[in-house]
């Protein structure tokens, strides 16, 4: 049995709460067990270094202590996460060995605070990375129990898994293939088109909204026009921008859009045969209807 200390995050527990539904949905079915870390933190996304590194170093370094603490690797299905939180793991190792002052600087205020110091021992995994590298493709085909045949499905992975970490396991961030090779596992068809490796503009929304917009726009546009059913992410955030605000994206670039973006752990809970509401598809912006007429699968 795998089993990973698992941080739901931020958006997961609340304006994607169906992303933290699915995940645990799958990981039963593919008896995968999750240990969630209570008292891990929000990672800052990226914000925290605006105003001090060390302040994103020591919140990281006590989320990746609780899970090394118990001597498993840290899980998450949140791109952000994994690029924050990675890219952390990655200057704290390094400063093990070139700069172990800062690091002692960094556990100063974990012990102040009761906390484990950070050891460096384990690793940071986006659930994509899990499947692909732990469980395994041939064993995940193997638990398939409605085959997604003929549903074309297109990638969006999503600035901070690709671009954050010097180190990228199972991916290369200038042509993936993780989520493709997911896609064929369970039996859709992947589609290849060019904004499946760009920014959905999500991190511009707070201040150039229709710049935010209309990059969202062009990347949907481009999977419509290349024949996609749907577009599935491992990034909650983009799938905010896609999915949650794709009515206003559609009114600003002046075209019809409606199309469904899935989180990753639902696409594969339909091929597990999990029920669409045990996966929250229901509490999608974008119907995701038409997908479950296509796959003649009951919304019940």
């Amino acid at each position: 049995m795998l089993r990973y200390a698992y941080f739901p995050g931020c958006v997961a527990q609340g304006a994607c709460k169906e992303l933290h539904l699915s995940t645990t949905a799958i990981s039963q079915a593919l008896g995968i067990e999750l240990i969630e870390l209570k008292k891990a933190a929000c990672c800052g996304s990226g914000t925290y270094k605006e105003d001090s590194q060390l302040l994103e170093d020591t919140v990281n370094a006590l989320n990746i202590a609780l899970a090394e603490s118990l001597n498993l690797p840290l899980l998450t299905h949140c791109s952000t996460w994994q690029g924050v939180i990675g890219h952390v793991d990655e200057r704290l190792k390094d400063a093990q060995e070139n700069n172990p002052d800062y690091l002692d600087k960094v556990n100063g205020f974990l012990v102040k605070e009761n906390c484990s110091p950070y050891q460096g021992t384990t690793e940071v995994k986006h659930i994509l990375w899990a499947l692909v590298g732990d469980y395994g493709l041939e064993a995940l085909k193997a638990k398939v129990i409605k085959p997604l045949t003929g549903l074309k499905c297109a990638s969006f992975y999503g600035c901070y898994l690709l671009r954050t970490q010097k180190n990228l396991p199972f991916d290369n961030p200038l042509n993936p293939q993780s989520l493709e090779s997911i896609f064929t596992a369970v039996g859709a068809t992947p589609v290849y088109y060019q904004g499946r490796s760009k920014c959905c503009g999500w991190p511009l929304s707070s201040y150039a909204t229709q710049q935010s917009f209309q990059m969202a726009g062009n990347n949907l546009l481009d999977a419509i026009n290349n024949g996609a059913d749907c577009i599935v992410t491992p990034c909650p955030l983009c799938h905010l921008n896609l999915d949650s605000r794709q009515p206003e994206v559609a009114k600003v670039i002046k075209e019809k859009l409606d199309i469904p973006i899935l989180h990753l752990p639902q696409l594969v809970g339909l091929a597990l045969g999990i029920k669409p509401q045990k996966l929250g598809l229901n509490h999608h912006v974008v119907s995701t209807q038409k997908i479950l007429n296509k796959l003649a699968i009951s919304n019940q």
